[in-house]
């Protein structure tokens, strides 16, 4: 396989087990519509789905529990499975290979611009194709409305097909295949061939009319805009080089992360994914993390992704004016504060894996961090041309005036440490670049400070802080809090964020010793395990790994920066997604999936390798 493509899965499955043995993580592809999002398995299976929207409860939650709910369509015999999303789109495709034939699912939640007709609140739209001979398939439909708290037993409403009524919500499914029921699920068995097709339409709708979409040709039709929908946004896409393929695929995985009424961009759209199989860190991802928005804004701006860069921004400043002139580590789609966590005890988790979380305690943690993020992600999108209003000024400004009078205290650090606070060098490191961006958009007159002065001092206190308390001298390294003798791959992002260079002897040192201790099968892990850790054997963290490729990149050793980056590349999925975590052993992910944060990482580094890249002579005459 060229290193620059992506691999291609061919796998027997037997079709008696298949769906009933838990797929692997890494074994789902992900489609959406900017408003929700579905995870289907390689053997044809959607098996997660939340609606309304992506914090909403799940329809589909059997990535969770055996009796979760999905939608499966799958060959009835034995069959190899390949995939790929159609070029430049979130439209999957799936072939199944029989004996006796091909076939290929199309899968898509169709995404249609304009008013035109009337459309349900949301489609999830499945086309089976015939490709040679004929194959027998399986098709079932068994929603699990509210985490699998509710089950209803749908009503059949003749041509229109069956309906699950809960609330006042309804998933209608629609379907030119002959669907009988059996309990709460309804089931059809069909064979299809060469050049024919079968759809099945499962429409939703909350508190408004029931909508219907027609099949055949107009579902064809749905499925070409859809198509073109997305061709025309990845165009858009700023980025030359042999990566482009996967810079694209990132650039829409995190399109599809991000909610269209708000330009919110949540974490990930799973919940409870554990990072470890029988671990307890199972946690929900379903909101949008501050943490995440300056290297998300470098991301959309250096890809030229300009409409969704003003989208996210705005709904930065818009959910952060809720809480200030104190922030919040997260919020939800619509900005929202209230995440409180609970369990799902009635679900046996991902492979048994416990609990399952709904809502995410963290949202109460004091993280100093995310004042430099929110400020950096300002900074960015401003020197790129974007405006900022009076209000955007206003509020920065109030961060800036935080910063000042809390830098001092401890926080919960980038990883959200339950338990006791520290003082995290990198969220003091983000408190000075919260004031240096400050300072630097007064200078470029983008905002005004009411006293300049002032705030460099205290920047210049900062810094001065971090070097005497946050660089460990025995170890040549910066640590992970003030005394420690720890290290914290976090800290990769100092030249990333402009705090010193990344030829500094500093950042070097602290550099080596991160990929010497943490380093797996050239894998990062973000930091060293500690006696109170509730888990010892932490997964290598996937974005850790590209900073690390970022960093070699400013430095200008662009050969190793490439080997890393191909060696990552290989440990993404059939289909180019990345997990939150990678087992440095078994190459499985882990945790949450996809994650935006590591697709971020994917993009920002594969930018600084096009930027460090070696002018070759033939560029140079040309």
């Amino acid at each position: 396989m060229h290193p620059h493509d992506f691999a291609v899965q061919a796998r027997r499955t037997d079709a008696a087990s298949a769906g009933h043995a838990p797929p692997a993580i890494s074994d789902y592809a992900l489609i959406g519509d900017c408003r929700v999002a579905a995870l289907v398995s390689n053997a044809g299976s959607i098996d997660w789905l939340c609606l309304p929207h992506y914090s909403g409860p799940s329809v589909f939650a059997k990535l969770l529990d055996p009796n979760g709910g999905s939608c499966s369509i799958r060959p009835s015999v034995p069959f190899t499975v390949t995939r790929r999303y159609i070029e430049d789109t979130a439209v999957l495709e799936t072939i199944f290979e029989t004996n006796d034939g091909s076939a290929r699912v199309l899968d898509c939640l169709p995404v249609l611009d304009g008013i035109g007709t009337v459309r349900p609140m949301r489609e999830v739209l499945r086309i089976i194709e015939g490709i040679k001979g004929t194959v027998p398939f399986a098709a079932l439909v068994d929603p699990r409305p509210d985490y699998a708290r509710t089950k209803k037993v749908p009503k059949r409403r003749g041509r229109l097909g069956w309906a699950y009524l809960w609330k006042n919500e309804i998933l209608n499914v629609h379907s030119d295949l002959d669907f009988s029921l059996h309990a709460t699920a309804i089931e059809a068995a069909f064979t299809i061939g060469e050049g024919k097709r079968h759809y099945v339409s499962l429409a939703y709708s909350q508190g408004e009319m029931a909508i219907i979409p027609p099949l055949g040709a107009e579902a064809n039709d749905r499925l070409e805009q859809t198509l073109a929908w997305w061709r025309k946004w990845s165009a858009q896409v700023v980025c030359k080089g042999p990566y482009r393929p996967q810079v694209v695929r990132s650039a829409v995985t995190l399109k599809l992360m991000t909610f269209i009424l708000s330009g919110a961009i949540i974490a990930a759209p799973t919940t409870s994914l554990p990072e470890e199989l029988g671990g307890s860190r199972n946690w929900d991802y379903r909101y949008c993390w501050l943490r995440d928005a300056g290297m998300t804004m470098e991301a959309l701006v250096g890809l030229g992704i300009t409409d969704d860069a003003r989208a996210f921004l705005t709904w930065l400043l818009h959910a952060t004016r809720q809480t200030q002139p104190r922030l919040q580590i997260m919020y939800d789609i619509y900005g929202r504060q209230n995440l409180e966590e609970s369990e799902l005890t009635h679900l046996s988790g991902y492979r048994n894996s416990r609990p399952v979380r709904i809502g995410n305690g963290a949202h109460s943690q004091q993280q100093l961090d995310v004042y430099g993020e929110v400020v950096h992600a300002a900074w960015v999108f401003s020197v790129a041309g974007g405006r900022l209003d009076a209000a955007d000024a206003r509020m920065l400004k109030g961060v800036g005036d935080i910063v000042c009078r809390k830098w001092r205290e401890p926080d919960s650090g980038i990883w959200e440490k339950r338990g006791r606070q520290h003082h995290y060098t990198f969220s003091k490191v983000m408190c000075w670049v919260a004031l240096d961006r400050l300072i630097k958009m007064h200078n470029d007159h983008t905002l005004v400070l009411d006293d300049v002065t002032s705030m460099q001092r205290e920047r210049d206190a900062i810094y001065q802080v971090v070097e005497d308390l946050g660089f460990n001298a025995s170890l040549n390294a910066y640590s992970k809090f003030f005394g420690s003798d720890r290290l914290d791959a976090s800290l990769l992002l100092m030249p990333v964020m402009g705090y010193r260079e990344a030829s500094d002897e500093r950042v070097a040192s602290t550099f080596s010793l991160i990929c010497d201790k943490l380093a797996k099968n050239g894998l990062l892990s973000r930091y060293e395990p500690e006696a109170t850790d509730i888990r010892k054997n932490e997964g290598t963290f996937g974005i850790c790994s590209f900073w690390a490729i970022q960093q070699l990149a400013m430095r200008g050793e662009f050969a190793e920066a490439e080997k890393r980056f191909v060696h990552l590349l290989s440990f993404g999925n059939d289909v180019g997604l990345f997990a939150e975590e990678i087992d440095a052993v078994s190459g499985e992910a882990l945790g949450n999936f996809p994650q935006a944060f590591t697709h971020v990482g994917l993009i920002n580094s594969a930018l600084a390798l096009e930027q460090a890249r070696p002018v070759s002579a033939q560029e140079v005459k040309s």
